[in-house]
C-alpha cells in the first residue's frame, strides 16, 4: 500500500495527539489519582501507535508501545504516579516529537531512544528510577500482562480467534523471554516459530516478524497462536529451545478483548477540535470562543477541512495582484469621471474588501499553537532551577496571521526562560521578602484595533535600575550624565541593547539581557515593538505589539519632490503643518515642541538623498508624527497624498538591508512607492 498520500495527514494528526499527551500529562501531575486523564493519554498513545505501524514507522510504534505499557499499568492502579515517572513519560513524548519532526523533514523517523526505553522497562518492572522507589505491588509480575497489551488484534484476527473458540481449538498469547546474554536472537525466534507452526497456526506476533528477523527487539517478544495442544504442553516444547529463559502461556479471552477494543474505538471516534500546525491550517465554517467548561464539538456543529498552507499563500498572492489592479481601476475611474464606471469600481471595491477579510481570516491561527508548548517547558525549567512557578495563560484563542505566528515562538521562549531564571526568585528568597513561595508568570494575548498585544508578566525581583545603569555606563552604551536623566522605562529598555547583561553568573538557561537584542530585532522585523515596565521587588511586564497581518497594510502616502513614499498608519500619531519659526535647535538637532514634548525632526529628503531640481525654502513644512514605544519623531515631507491600503512586497535578495526601507508597493497608477521603516528612523 502506498502510504505517501497519507503522510501529511499522519504528521498533522500525530502532532495533535502528542500535544494532547503533553497537556494531559501536565494535568495528571496536578491530579495524580485522576484515572480519566490517564485513559485519555493512553487513547492518544494507542491511536498514535496504530497510525505509526500502519505507515511503516516501526521505531515510532515501538516506543509508543513501551510508553503505553507504563500508562496501562498506571490506569490499572499497579503503578502510582510520581514526578520521576512523569519525567520519563515526558522524555518519551519529546523523542516522539523529534521523530515526527524528522519524518516531516523527509527523514525515516529513527531516533536513539535506548536510554528512555530502558527507563520505561524499569518502571514497568517496578524497579527504582533515579533512586526513587516506584510504588507498585509486583508491577507486571509476569509477562502475561505485557503480552495482553503488546498484541492488538484487527477485525480479521478477532474473527479467527472467535471461530477457533467455536471449533474447540485453544488460542493462547505466549510471552517469550530470552536470556540477557542470548546470542543470535533471530535464530531463537526462528526455532520458536518452527515449533509453534508444527503444533498449530500463528495468528500474530509483536514485534512484527520482519523486526524479529532483524533482531529489532529487546529480550521479549509475544506470539498469538491457535492449537489443539494444552498450555502446559506448549510451554514444555518451547522451553526446550536453548537460551529461552521463560515462557508464559495465557489463554485468550475473546469476549474480554472485544469489549476492551470496542471501548477504545468508541473513545477514539469521539471527535476533537484541534488546531493544525506547521504545513496545514484548518479553514472552519464556524468559530466560537473556547471555554474550559464547553463540551468538545461534534461533527454535527463543526465542519472543517484541512487546507495546505501553500494553497492559501497562492490565494493571498493572487488577491494581492487584485488589490493592485483595484487601485489602478480606481485611478482610471477618477480620471475619466464616468458614472457607470465609478459605480462598478465602487461595487468591486466593496466585494474585494469582503473577500480580503475572508482570506485574511482563513490565514489566521490562534496563538495557542505557540503558547501550548510553554507549560511543559516551564515545568522542566522549574525542576532544573528548583523554583516553584505557576504559569497562567490568558487569551490563547487570540488569532494572528500565520506568517507572524511562525516567527513568534523563539522570542517568547527567550522571554519566558529569562523570567524564570532571573525574574522569579527562589522559594527561600521569596519567603524572606514576604512573598508566596510559588512565583506567578502570566502570558496573555488580546486584540486591540489592528494589533495583537502579547504580554509576559512576572511577580519576581524586577529590574534593578542602578545595576542596569552601572553596566550600561561601563559598556559605553550611555554616559553618566545621560544615565542620570533617564526615566525608569528608558533604563529598562537598555537591557534590549546588543550583548547587554546584568547576570552575575551566566547560566545555560538565560541571562537577562543576553539575546534580548535578538528578541527586539525579531519583533521589529514583524512590524511590532516591545516595551518593558518593571518595579524592583514587584516584577516586570514585557509587552509586545504586533500587526494582525503583514501582507496588506494601511499607509499614508506622502510625496518628496516627485517621489512617493508610504508610511504605515500603525506608526503614525497624527499629521501636522508647521512654520519655519516653530523649528528649534537642540544639541545640533532640529526639534519642535509637540504638546509640551520635544520631538526631533527627520528630513526624509536628506535620509533618502532625494535630488531637488531647485532648492526650496518654504515657510511651511508638512510633518508626519510617528511613534516607537515612548519615543517620537516628526518626518518632514513635501506634501500628503492620502491614506490607502497597499500590498507589501519585499525588495528581493538584491536589495537587502536598505536603511529605513521595509519594502515597496505598486500603486494604482503603476508607480512604485517605497515603504518607510519608522522604527529605524527613531533612535
Amino acid at each position: 500500500m502506498d502510504t505517501n498520500q497519507y503522510l501529511e495527514v499522519f504528521i498533522d494528526e500525530s502532532k495533535e495527539h502528542l500535544q494532547s499527551c503533553n497537556e494531559n500529562l501536565l494535568a495528571l501531575e496536578q491530579n495524580p489519582h485522576d484515572l480519566a486523564i490517564v485513559n485519555e493519554i493512553f487513547r492518544n498513545a494507542h491511536t498514535l501507535k496504530g497510525m505509526s505501524a500502519t505507515m511503516g514507522f516501526e521505531d515510532l510504534a515501538d516506543l509508543t508501545h513501551k510508553m503505553e505499557n507504563v500508562l496501562d499499568a498506571i490506569r490499572n492502579e499497579k503503578i502510582s504516579v510520581t514526578p520521576e515517572i512523569l519525567d520519563v513519560v515526558f522524555e518519551s513524548v519529546d523523542h516522539l516529537e523529534a521523530m515526527i519532526d524528522d519524518i516531516a523533514n523527509g527523514g525515516d523517523g529513527k531516533h536513539d531512544v535506548s536510554a528512555t526505553v530502558a527507563k520505561l522497562k524499569q518502571i514497568e518492572n517496578g524497579e527504582p528510577i533515579n533512586g526513587a522507589e516506584i510504588d507498585a505491588e509486583e508491577v507486571l509480575a509476569n509477562s502475561a500482562v505485557s503480552s495482553a497489551e503488546a498484541l492488538q488484534y484487527d477485525e480479521f484476527e478477532l474473527t479467527v480467534i472467535q471461530q477457533s473458540h467455536e471449533q474447540d481449538f485453544n488460542t493462547y498469547e505466549i510471552a517469550v523471554h530470552l536470556r540477557e546474554d542470548c546470542l543470535l536472537k533471530a535464530a531463537r525466534v526462528f526455532m520458536v516459530f518452527d515449533i509453534l507452526e508444527k503444533i498449530g497456526d500463528v495468528i500474530k506476533s509483536s514485534p512484527s516478524v520482519e523486526r524479529l528477523e532483524e533482531e529489532q527487539f529487546d529480550n521479549d517478544f509475544f506470539v498469538a497462536v491457535v492449537t489443539k495442544d494444552s498450555a502446559t504442553d506448549v510451554q514444555k516444547k518451547l522451553l526446550k529451545v536453548s537460551e529461552v529463559e521463560k515462557i508464559t502461556v495465557t489463554p485468550i479471552d475473546y469476549y474480554a478483548i472485544v469489549k476492551k477494543e470496542t471501548a477504545v474505538t468508541v473513545a477514539e471516534e469521539a471527535p476533537t477540535q484541534q488546531v493544525a500546525q506547521n504545513s496545514t491550517l484548518q479553514a472552519s465554517t464556524k468559530t466560537a470562543p473556547k471555554k474550559e467548561t464547553e463540551k468538545k464539538p461534534t461533527h454535527a456543529n463543526s465542519k472543517t477541512i484541512r487546507v495546505n498552507i501553500e494553497r492559501l499563500d497562492i490565494l493571498m498572492n493572487l488577491f494581492e495582484e487584485l488589490v493592485i489592479d483595484r487601485g489602478r481601476l480606481q485611478s482610471i475611474a477618477t480620471e475619466l469621471n464616468h458614472s457607470e464606471l465609478n459605480e462598478t469600481v465602487e461595487r468591486m471595491s466593496r466585494i474585494s474588501g469582503d473577500l480580503q477579510n475572508i482570506i485574511l481570516t482563513m490565514r489566521m491561527v490562534p496563538v495557542e499553537t505557540v503558547f501550548n508548548r510553554f507549560p511543559k517547558m516551564v515545568r522542566q525549567l522549574t525542576r532544573d532551577l528548583h523554583k516553584k512557578v505557576d504559569l497562567e495563560i490568558i487569551g490563547a484563542e487570540t488569532e494572528l496571521d500565520r506568517t507572524v505566528i511562525d516567527e513568534l515562538g523563539d522570542p517568547l521562549v527567550h522571554l519566558i526562560r529569562n523570567a524564570l531564571d532571573h525574574g522569579v526568585e527562589s522559594p527561600e528568597v521569596r519567603k524572606a521578602a514576604g512573598k508566596p513561595e510559588e512565583g506567578k508568570v502570566v502570558l496573555r494575548a488580546y486584540h486591540s484595533g489592528n494589533h495583537v498585544f502579547i504580554e509576559l508578566e512576572d511577580d519576581g525581583a524586577g529590574i534593578n535600575r542602578e545595576k542596569v545603569l552601572e553596566k550600561a555606563i561601563s559598556r559605553g552604551i550611555v554616559s553618566p550624565e545621560v544615565g542620570s536623566s533617564m526615566t525608569d522605562n528608558q533604563v529598562n529598555e537598555l537591557i534590549l541593547a546588543s550583548g547587554f547583561s546584568t547576570a552575575d553568573v551566566i547560566s545555560d538557561i538565560s541571562g537577562r539581557g543576553v539575546g534580548l537584542d535578538v528578541v527586539k530585532s525579531t519583533i521589529e522585523s514583524l512590524g511590532g515593538n516591545i516595551t518593558i515596565d518593571s518595579t524592583e521587588g514587584r516584577g516586570s511586564l514585557f509587552s509586545i505589539q504586533l500587526p494582525l497581518t503583514l501582507s496588506i497594510i494601511s499607509v499614508m502616502l506622502v510625496e518628496i519632490e516627485k517621489e512617493i513614499y508610504a508610511i504605515p498608519l500603525s506608526s503614525i500619531i497624527e499629521t501636522s503643518i508647521i512654520r519655519n519659526s516653530d523649528i528649534m535647535n537642540a544639541h545640533n538637532q532640529k526639534v519642535i515642541d509637540f504638546r509640551g514634548k520635544v520631538v526631533p525632526l527627520v528630513f526624509l529628503e536628506e535620509i533618502f538623498e532625494v535630488p531637488r531640481e531647485e532648492s526650496k525654502d518654504n515657510e511651511f513644512h508638512s510633518v508626519v508624527l510617528v511613534r516607537k514605544g515612548e519615543k517620537m519623531a516628526g518626518l518632514v515631507v513635501d506634501s500628503f497624498i492620502g491614506q490607502q491600503e497597499i500590498v507589501l512586497k519585499s525588495l528581493g535578495n538584491y536589495l537587502t538591508n536598505v536603511f529605513a526601507i521595509s519594502g515597496a508597493t505598486i500603486l494604482g497608477n503603476g508607480k512604485v512607492a517605497l515603504i518607510v521603516d519608522c522604527n529605524s528612523l527613531i533612535k
